[in-house]
This record gives structure tokens, C-alpha cells and sequence, in this order.
């Protein structure tokens, strides 16, 4: 973990409520993809955690969905503006833990990370597939992007607007060997019940410090109790108690 001043580079809207954010700093502390950064927002008492959907040498992109408060006013930061980022926070995706054939699965902002996971696969010469999850067509982002990187990519919406109709665990292929998922907790349920296989899912969880002091996100697990911003938020399938 460490704490830095980030430039913004850059503030747009994605949809409606959906903002990318791509900032210039220092990275280093970043060292798996679905680890997240806490934000702080002049005004707020508590930092704001956003989980990192990519980086490079020169900066980070952060995706967020204005649902309050903080979100709002970080929507309205202009470019050539700066945050103080507690950035590396968390443990992310085990890459060395994933088959060739890994299934990379996101549901609303619970996407971003996946599409840094989706990297990092190609990067260990793995073969990742991705299946997306939104509520409707308008809510849709970065399907372009995940298509981009060459993998296959389903998107379903539950509306039946765009790609399959239905929840992603209706869309689902036969053939992967273990499963990456990031989303609300009903979605992980349905997943934890529907894959086939053992999987690594990424929690969301109201946070206070960000890294472990608080003891605010402790979570019960087959190991003992673990914290979300520590501990996780990426927990193994095997370990999780619902």
C-alpha cells in the first residue's frame, strides 16, 4: 500500500451513471489485477474504494458508477485535477491459479476488474473467455473493449435488450476449467451455485479504513474470519460461507 497524489487525466461518462477515470501516478503497489484503491474526497470523512480495472507503467483506470455522495462529487473533477489514492490495496486475482481456459465473469461495476484479469491472462499465455452481465442495453460498457483484446465475450441483459436475455449464469460455456467472478452478492451466489468448477469470486463490501485497522468488512470464512479489504476482496470458492 501506498498513499499519492494522482493526476486526472481524464473524467467521462461511459452510461448514464457509469464514469471511467483514468489517472497518472505511480503504480507500483499495484501487483495483481482486482486489487482497489481508496479515494479521498475533500469533505467526506471516510475514503471512497474503487477496484482498479487496469494500469501501466505511467498511470490507472478506475470505473465507478455514481450511487452517492462521493461518487458524485468525483463525476465532477475535471481534468488536471489531482486525488490522494491509497493505491495496491487488497489481494487480487491469483493468476497462477486459473487454467488456460478461464472464464472471467462480471456483473454491473463489478466488470472493471475483470477486463485487468482478462489482461494478465493473455499476458501468462492463457485463453480467457468473459461473460458480462448487465440489467438493460443502456447500461452496457466496455463490451467493445473486452472484444477488443480478442477473447470471446458474451453479454446478457436481463431485459433481453441486448445479447443473451437473462443472468449470466445462463450463459455460461461447457468448456472452461475454472471460473474469475466480480459482481453483487446475489450474482456470486448464482455463480457459486451454477459453475462446475472451483473459481476465485471478488467481494463488494462497504469499507472503512481499506486496510484491515477497522475490522469493519470482517467476513466469516472456512478458514476463520477474514477481512474484505485485506484479506480479499478476492476470496477462494472453496472458503466461503454463505
Amino acid at each position: 500500500m501506498k498513499q499519492g497524489l494522482y493526476r486526472i487525466e481524464s473524467n467521462r461518462p461511459l452510461t448514464a451513471d457509469v464514469w471511467e477515470l483514468r489517472l497518472a501516478g505511480d503504480t507500483s503497489p499495484i501487483t495483481a489485477p482486482g486489487q482497489f484503491v481508496n479515494v479521498r474526497i475533500d469533505g467526506l470523512y471516510l475514503r471512497r474504494p474503487i477496484s482498479v480495472c487496469d494500469w501501466d507503467g505511467d498511470g490507472l483506470t478506475l470505473i465507478y458508477k455514481v450511487v452517492g455522495r462521493g461518487t458524485a462529487a468525483l463525476a465532477r473533477m475535471a481534468p488536471g485535477g489531482e486525488l490522494d489514492l491509497l493505491c495496491g490495496l487488497g489481494n487480487g486475482f491469483d493468476v497462477s491459479k486459473c487454467t488456460q481456459r478461464t472464464l472471467v465473469i462480471g456483473g454491473g461495476v463489478g466488470t472493471p476488474p475483470m477486463y485487468g484479469l482478462a489482461k494478465a491472462l493473455l499476458r501468462a499465455g492463457k485463453t480467457p473467455a468473459a461473460v458480462l452481465g448487465f440489467n438493460t442495453r443502456d447500461e452496457i460498457f466496455y463490451e467493445t473493449e473486452f472484444r477488443a483484446l480478442g477473447i470471446e465475450t458474451t453479454v446478457t441483459t436481463v431485459d433481453g435488450s441486448a445479447g443473451i436475455k437473462g443472468f449470466v449464469t445462463g450463459a455460461l460455456p461447457e468448456d472452461y476449467g475454472y471460473y474469475c467472478a466480480c459482481g453483487p452478492e446475489p450474482m456470486l451466489k448464482a455463480v457459486y451455485r451454477a459453475a462446475r468448477t472451483s473459481g476465485l469470486l471478488s467481494f463488494e463490501e462497504r469499507m472503512g479504513c481499506g486496510f484491515g485497522a477497522c475490522m469493519g468488512c470482517s467476513c466469516e470464512t472456512r478458514y476463520g474470519n477474514k477481512r474484505i479489504c485485506r484479506d480479499g476482496p478476492v476470496l477462494e470458492k472453496e472458503e466461503i460461507i454463505w
